[in-house]
């Protein structure tokens, strides 16, 4: 780790230390550094739009809006490629939360958030997106001994960038 010094005016260090306080950051080390990951995030995302990523989708809807439940189960399955899990929550009688899990390229991750969001009576709609590095592993499971059952297969390995 490096040691860095920057200087800021008294109305940006009041505002930053505001903003420390509503985020519960102990220190102002962990708040830039986090800043600093966020803009490099973005940008590298603007950059690189065919870009691996994992991301999670939430939105609240009316379960009784005409005909949205089955658009959005068509919806999620025409990008099943996309989807890694689903959680749905009855919120009331007539309210619904989900939040679902994505994975893929960026372009494609937040064209469909964007189609979900945009339907009739989809509220609250938020895409959190994350860039990843991947990469795929073969190993095995089980003994090397061949009379026994040994399992081999790959894994899709997701690293999260810088």
């Amino acid at each position: 780790m490096q040691r860095v010094t920057i200087t800021l005016d008294d109305a940006l260090t009041d505002a930053f230390e505001g903003y420390m306080d509503r985020r519960g950051y102990g220190n102002r080390s962990e708040a830039i550094r986090d800043l600093i990951r966020d803009r490099l995030h973005a940008e590298q995302l603007a950059g690189q739009p065919e870009g691996d990523c994992i991301a999670t989708l939430s939105y609240v809807y009316n379960h009784h809006e005409r005909e949205l439940a089955a658009r959005l189960t068509s919806a999620h399955h025409q990008h099943h490629d996309l989807t890694v899990s689903t959680m749905h929550v009855h919120l009331s009688h007539d309210h619904c939360l989900e939040t679902v899990i994505l994975r893929g390229p960026s372009n494609r991750v937040q064209a469909f958030a964007d189609a979900v969001i945009a339907q009739p009576g989809v509220h609250h709609g938020h895409l959190a997106i994350l860039p990843v590095k991947t990469r795929e592993e073969a190993h095995r499971h089980g003994s090397e001994d061949i009379a026994s059952a040994s399992d081999s297969h790959r894994h899709l390995h997701l690293e999260p960038l810088a």
